[in-house]
């Protein structure tokens, strides 16, 4: 594998610790500030909206500059974003922060899959794509947890500081090891739009909003949840986010090699766990051991669901499979705005700091129910998807 996809997991491994590390530091952010935890987890949502605006319109702009600029111009903002978070002087500012940062979350891990796959053999793209995403998979074993003991031994600014030099490092890396590539040929936005008149890449984008949504709904809260429900320490914080990135990693890792194999069948298993256990964690979450069982499970339940989800939409869009790519990114980001939103409004309502669970048991089960139902459609009409797929095989596309 070429030092070029080093470069990409650096800055893989920054987005993705400044995405989840806010969790961990919530009530320290609040604190700092003078804000309510429901209104520190704000901080989570207009990080998540950011990815859903950011992805497919950074992702269109992107294709008029050549991939290496753009991948340097994103992560440049995912710099400044950073900056911006660490010196905030308002809580105003820090979300503004967070939301600049967020815009170079999507179209980052839209256009390095395609730098990753043309910077090796033809047999060896998969594992290109996965070894520039190992990166983020393992922010959430090491990056996050680390950011989250960094932030409450010295101060979240420096968490943010830190978070930063990571992306001038990987911005660094890309600009010496990627090699120039030539701006991409024949995109058009019509073109690119047309994947999204299918039903079922709507409907497995909204899999992605609800299914993933059910994960950030719990786990937005975690740090209060932990302290003031399981009796955990601050300090225990951080060793279960690793327990939690652990999760991810083992359920992402699963549903990678199982999404070829039986796509629907993992969707239905790992959805339907994860509202199962979602709903049970408003009960262990009184018990120390059962509430890290729980932290693990959800982890890997909800990751499980990533590799199937993204495979599903890329599939289902006939075409277009880069534009609807980035916007599947974007609908993780839209379930976990949706999910930290509903999260805050039921603990302000005096429900507790463990009635986020029972909001991410309802999404994970609606999920699931939209998973049934595009297989029903899928199995009622394969006469009428088997006619489409040969018509466009057959009429050219003319630019």
């Amino acid at each position: 594998m070429p030092l070029a996809l080093l470069a990409l997991a650096v800055g893989a491994f920054g987005i993705g610790t400044t995405e989840f590390v806010v969790m961990g530091l919530l009530p320290d952010i609040a604190g700092d500030y003078g804000v309510s935890i429901p209104t520190a987890g704000l901080l989570v949502t207009g990080y998540a909206l950011g990815v859903v605006v950011g992805a497919p319109l950074l992702t269109v702009l992107g294709s008029k500059v050549s991939r290496k600029r753009m991948l340097m111009l994103l992560l440049g903002l995912f710099v400044v974003g950073n900056v911006l978070s660490a010196v905030a002087p308002s809580f105003g500012m820090m979300v503004a922060g967070r939301v600049i940062a967020s815009l170079a979350h999507g179209s980052f891990f839209g256009i390095g899959s395609v730098v990753a796959a043309g910077l090796v053999a033809p047999d060896k793209k998969a594992g290109a794509i996965a070894t520039m995403f190992t990166g983020l998979t393992v922010a959430n074993i090491v990056g996050v947890p680390l950011g989250t003991f960094i932030g409450q031994a010295v101060g979240w600014r420096t968490t943010f500081a830190v978070v930063a030099a990571l992306g001038v490092i990987g911005l660094l890396g890309i600009a010496r090891l990627v090699p120039a590539m030539p701006r991409p040929e024949g995109a058009h936005l019509r073109g690119e739009l047309k994947a999204f008149r299918n039903p079922q890449v709507l409907l497995a984008m909204a899999m992605t909003v609800l299914g993933f949504g059910g994960v950030f709904a719990a786990i937005t809260y975690i740090a209060p949840m932990m302290t003031e429900i399981a009796g955990y320490s601050e300090g225990s914080v951080t060793w279960l986010l690793v327990l939690f990135g652990v999760g991810m990693f083992l359920g992402n890792l699963l549903g990678g090699r199982f999404a070829d194999r039986a796509l629907m069948p993992l969707l239905y298993a790992a959805l339907g766990g994860l509202a199962i256990v979602l709903a049970l964690f408003t009960v262990l979450a009184h018990d120390k051991v059962l509430a890290a069982i729980a932290v693990f499970l959800v982890g890997a339940l909800g990751f499980a669901t990533v590799p199937p989800l993204q495979k599903r939409v890329l599939d289902q869009a006939h075409g277009a499979p880069t534009l609807a790519s980035a916007v599947n990114i974007g609908a993780f980001n839209l379930g976990n705005a949706l999910a930290a939103w509903l999260g805050g409004l039921v603990i302000a309502a005096g429900l507790g700091y463990t009635a986020p669970n029972w909001v991410g048991a309802l999404l994970a089960a609606a999920a699931l129910g939209l998973a049934l139902w595009s297989a029903a459609l899928e199995r009622r009409a394969p006469a009428t998807d088997a006619v489409v797929a040969a018509a466009e095989t057959r009429v050219p596309v003319h630019h």
